[in-house]
């Protein structure tokens, strides 16, 4: 870690939580806000902005000539079942139903501020009724108060799980006191299944001036013998590595693989595709579930490339048959 990084005791985690490893905590900088493990990392600025919006993009002609989509399910009859699933709603919205327990990931149902979706939410999301909702961090494309709002009204007793410092922001949204934070590998107080916060190396901003004061980060999901991680908004970094150590691999991995270019701006904030193929390889996984492509339009590569990339790039490697790209709305069963 970085020289200039302090740990405060009282902001490092939650003290009420159980931490499955043995370490000081989570890092913060000097004035109190969260740091990447092993990059760190500060917000764009303006100049940064400017600079990625007015250089050439050079897959624009290519962008407006696109007519990919994701393939969309609309049969629900899987939200009466009993079977451990796994869908794809959406961007890094996910369902998944384990050890008779509903989770959902990151909820988003339609646009976000000026940046319409591509394509349609697959299901009508007054039909979900997760137990507990998964929360990786605050940019808005994870978590949308609109969303979030309409969960609230109908499943009020579901219970949302999130990282350090978010509650306030959840609560705004939800109303809600059922809210519990945890700082890295921290596990949660659930009952049937085992779900642990873990890092991952983004950053966090939704306002003017509230760059990393909450916790950003991934889950990882366990029930029997099943092992699952959501990878939440990640780079790639050493804390997949980590990671694959500590809980000995995985049988499932929801990994980015969308927004990651060009690479100057967005690598320290996406993985591109050969980077979540790494980062499979890295957590020791037996399946790699891609997410976060085809649903909004936040980068230069045209919407429908990541899929291509990471297919090609498998392919390459021989290894095409371990990666799921999954039908928007259809579930596979594990």
């Amino acid at each position: 870690m970085q020289n200039d990084i302090i740990l405060v005791p009282m902001n490092i985690n939650n003290p009420q939580l159980k931490t499955i490893v043995d370490w000081p905590g989570t890092p913060v900088d000097k004035n109190g806000r969260f740091v990447n493990l092993y990059s760190p990392f500060k917000a764009p600025g303006l100049l940064q902005v400017l600079k990625w919006k007015l250089e050439a993009n050079p897959f624009r002609e290519e962008k407006k000539a696109e007519i990919w989509q994701p393939e969309i399910a609309t049969d629900t009859s899987w939200l009466n079942d009993t079977d451990d699933i796994i869908v794809l709603l959406g961007h890094s919205t996910f369902y998944i139903r384990i050890g008779g327990i509903r989770l959902l990931t990151d909820p988003v149902f339609g646009d976000i501020l000026m940046v319409r979706r591509k394509t349609p939410f697959p299901v009508d999301p007054s039909l979900l009724h997760p137990d507990y909702i998964l929360l990786s961090h605050d940019h808005r494309d994870h978590l949308d108060k609109e969303s979030l709002q309409l969960l609230a009204r109908n499943n009020p007793s579901v219970r949302y799980l999130t990282g350090l410092n978010m509650a306030p922001v959840v609560k705004s949204f939800t109303g809600s006191d059922n809210i519990e934070m945890a700082g890295w590998y921290q596990q949660f107080n659930t009952t049937r299944i085992k779900i642990t916060f873990v890092p991952a190396r983004h950053w966090a901003k939704r306002g003017i001036a509230d760059d990393n004061k909450r916790l950003w980060g991934g889950f990882v999901i366990e029930a029997g013998n099943k092992r699952i991680l959501f990878g939440g908004d990640s780079a790639y970094d050493e804390h997949y590595k980590d990671l694959g150590q500590i809980f000995g691999g995985f049988d499932y991995v929801l990994l980015g693989i969308g927004a990651y270019l060009p690479a100057w701006f967005m690598r320290p904030n996406h993985e591109s595709p050969a980077e979540a193929l790494q980062a499979f390889d890295d957590l020791h996984a037996a399946q790699l579930i891609p997410m976060h492509y085809g649903t909004f339009d936040l980068a230069d590569e045209p919407l429908g490339m990541p899929v291509r990339e990471l297919l090609k790039t498998a392919t390459q490697k021989g290894i095409a048959d371990k990666v799921k790209v999954l039908t928007l709305g259809r579930p596979l069963k594990i």
